[in-house]
């Protein structure tokens, strides 16, 4: 590591289980963050501060006004600009030391295989159920960790899937697939401007440990209800019936 470097990342490198090998792991580790919304905002620019070597941003849609009130990573200028393109600017502006890859469209499984085969950790920050499903295959699949976040109204979870461990659900185990259109959106029921951050942040951290190889447990569904701001903790077994990871 260079000075810069060193100074940059000096409260790591005093951290008690982590310092200069976990990293080090961070700077040469690579990870692909599926939406750049209210969740990617938070999961973006945490790994881009906590020195990510590369992060490929993974999105279609252009910043709207409603976007602005909880997408902390876009900008009243940035409005019309496809969100990959005004994220990776701000992320450069925090970290001109890494790369930022931006991929302005959606994503199939034949990309996402393409994808898995230089990548670290996938995070799931979409609200596409048939993206969260594919990418779900592709995980298994090619054993990549997949840490998955979701939010509406005061709510959000978190879980991490990890193929590469063989008592690991993946997240087939906890939903069954479904057709495009049904439940519920945020642009339907509406949701709480800080509840993305929080969802991303933990998203975040969970993928920083992965890439530091610090030890996480996949299986682990974090459920919050802000408006009580109350926490439940579910382990999520695997299922012997599921059609993905049995």
């Amino acid at each position: 590591m260079n000075s810069d470097e060193s100074e940059r990342y000096g409260r790591h490198l005093q951290l008690e289980g982590f310092g200069e090998p976990a990293q080090r792991s961070l700077l040469s580790s690579h990870a692909v963050i599926i939406g750049v919304g209210g969740l990617g905002s938070a999961v973006a620019y945490y790994l881009a501060a906590a020195g990510v070597g590369e992060i490929s941003l993974v999105d279609f849609d252009v910043v709207e006004l409603s976007n602005l009130q909880r997408q902390i990573i876009h900008f009243s200028d940035d409005i019309g600009k496809f969100k990959v393109d005004s994220a990776a600017e701000q992320l450069k502006a925090l970290n001109p030391g890494i790369k930022i890859n931006a991929i302005r469209q959606a994503l199939g499984k034949t990309e996402l295989c393409t994808l898995a085969k230089t990548t670290d950790v996938f995070i799931d920050c979409c609200d596409n159920f048939s993206t969260r499903f594919e990418l779900n295959q592709v995980c298994v699949e090619s054993k990549t960790p997949l840490v998955s976040g979701s939010v509406i109204r005061y709510e959000g979870q978190v879980c991490v899937f990890d193929s590469r461990d063989s008592e690991s659900p993946c997240y087939q185990c906890l939903y069954q697939p479904v057709n495009e259109g049904e439940g519920e959106t945020c642009s339907q029921t509406g949701v709480l401007a800080s509840a993305p951050g929080i969802i991303g942040s933990i998203q975040a951290t969970e993928a920083i440990k992965i890439l530091a190889q610090i030890p996480v447990v996949p299986g682990k569904l974090l459920v919050m209800d802000a408006k009580t701001m109350e926490w439940r903790s579910i382990r999520v077994p695997k299922d012997p019936a599921c059609t993905v990871c049995r």
